[in-house]
């Protein structure tokens, strides 16, 4: 098995894939997750990164945002392209878990499966959430959306069920406290821990500027 091959196959599958996606959701999200999955990584022990780097490109293949909250595609459509690769069993399988499993969904999801694989790309995903791209992917999406940019009589719920959580229309801002600033105490690695603290302090910056901004007091 040519490793190399495959990564390179999987990119340019997922290049194609996606090359019309909304642009938080794109090839150069993919790839930022797939750099920090690589970064994370390099600090852990005993981990298969074959099933890192391809857990990390193929992870956003089928979002269920863009296909009406249908869940399962991704997986789908990751394991017919990795049996195309004649890869085993259980390398599909592992990535095939990742892909159901990574994503945030309000944070009240049972997680039935569990990896350390699954834990550095998720990390690496929740990374891209955060910071000063996590504020650009969010308004990104917010407008795609077309959703109010803020609305002070329309709070965050933190009690969302996940179907709630996907079917939620609320302003973006609200996106900051039923995710973005709750990632941080989710990290599962203390690489991924260290990057969180950093972006979130500067999310919590961005936020009172913009109060401050939206109350006629800077």
């Amino acid at each position: 098995m040519n490793k190399q091959h495959i990564i390179l196959s999987t990119i340019n599958f997922v290049k194609e894939q996606l090359s019309n996606a909304e642009g938080g959701h794109d090839w150069f999200h993919i790839e930022r997750v797939w750099k920090n999955a690589k970064l994370i990584a390099a600090q852990e022990e005993n981990v298969d990164l074959l099933i890192i780097e391809l857990g990390a490109l193929l992870h956003d293949i089928a979002d269920s945002k863009f296909h009406d909250g249908d869940d399962t595609i991704g997986p789908q459509v990751a394991r017919k392209f990795l049996e195309e690769q004649n890869l085993s069993e259980d390398t599909i399988l592992h990535v095939e878990n990742i892909i159901k499993y990574i994503s945030f969904k309000g944070g009240h999801q049972e997680q039935k499966f569990k990896s350390k694989e699954l834990d550095i790309i998720q990390d690496a995903d929740r990374l891209d959430a955060l910071g000063a791209i996590g504020i650009a992917r969010t308004f990104n999406y917010g407008g795609f959306k077309n959703r109010t940019i803020y609305n002070p009589d329309i709070k965050p719920d933190l009690n969302m069920t996940v179907e709630q959580y996907k079917k939620s229309t609320a302003p973006t801002l609200n996106h900051f406290y039923e995710k973005l600033l709750l990632l941080k105490d989710r990290m599962n690695t203390s690489t991924g821990k260290q990057l969180a603290q950093e972006r979130h302090d500067y999310m919590e910056g961005f936020l009172n500027q913009f109060y401050a901004e939206w109350n006629g007091e800077a």
